[in-house]
């Protein structure tokens, strides 16, 4: 069951904030029939009476179907990013952070699948949106994680690359992994995951063997190298 599904008997008296919290009970109720039926098998009757309201309710607090899918979609990388930024907040050094906002963003989706499937649903739907709702919550939040990263490179914790190039990497191993946990099922524990993709980027798979030596490569990588750069 999603977050925030509530009910408010008829009867009782305006709470202050009541207006926000409809619209977020609403928003909740329609991920989840989104998620079960799709964007065109969804009526708006069935989420309205799943919340006890009318139809004219939900259309009250949004004009269209579309309006409210994109709203729903919307919502759930703000509580994404709410969720992972909090859980990277938590933490003192710089490298917890990342680690702590790696598992929560895995976590959530553990939690949460339904988000996943509203995103497939978006490109499905609306191709004609320039930037997809998780893409321009991603690009808007990544500032303070280039901030941190470049602060790590200062103190010598990591090695020097562009920023972008990080980010990049992180960004599509744990899209990729929400996306192979929703289509063939989740093998391994959220932490697991986590503790794994960490490993392979902080850690690399190179052994010592197989390291560049100084500012050249040992044979092995040469090899590694020359493919990266082939393409």
């Amino acid at each position: 069951m999603s977050p925030l599904i509530q009910h408010r008997k008829p009867g009782r008296p305006k709470v202050k904030g009541l207006a926000e919290l409809r619209r977020e009970q609403i928003l909740a109720a329609a991920t989840e029939e989104f998620a079960r039926r799709g964007f065109a098998g969804t009526d708006l009757q069935v989420v309205a009476n799943r919340l006890d309201l009318g139809k004219g309710t939900v259309y009250r607090y949004f004009r269209t179907k579309e309006a409210l899918f994109l709203a729903a979609v919307d919502r759930g990388m703000r509580l994404l990013t709410q969720r992972t930024n909090d859980a990277a907040a938590r933490a003192l050094d710089p490298l917890d952070r990342i680690i702590r906002a790696t598992h929560e963003y895995l976590e959530f989706f553990d939690e949460y699948p339904e988000f996943v499937e509203l995103f497939v649903q978006e490109r499905a739907q609306f191709r004609d949106r320039s930037r997809p709702t998780y893409f321009a919550h991603r690009d808007a939040n990544l500032g303070p994680w280039r901030a941190l990263l470049r602060s790590l490179m200062d103190a010598g914790r990591i090695r020097r690359m562009p920023v972008d190039r990080i980010t990049d990497v992180f960004n599509a191993a744990l899209y990729g992994t929400i996306f192979t946990n929703y289509f063939e099922g989740r093998r391994q524990k959220p932490e697991v995951q986590a503790r794994e993709i960490l490993d392979v980027i902080f850690r690399g798979i190179l052994g010592s063997k197989g390291r560049p030596r100084g500012r050249e490569f040992s044979p092995a990588s040469r090899v590694i190298r020359d493919r990266i750069r082939e393409g």
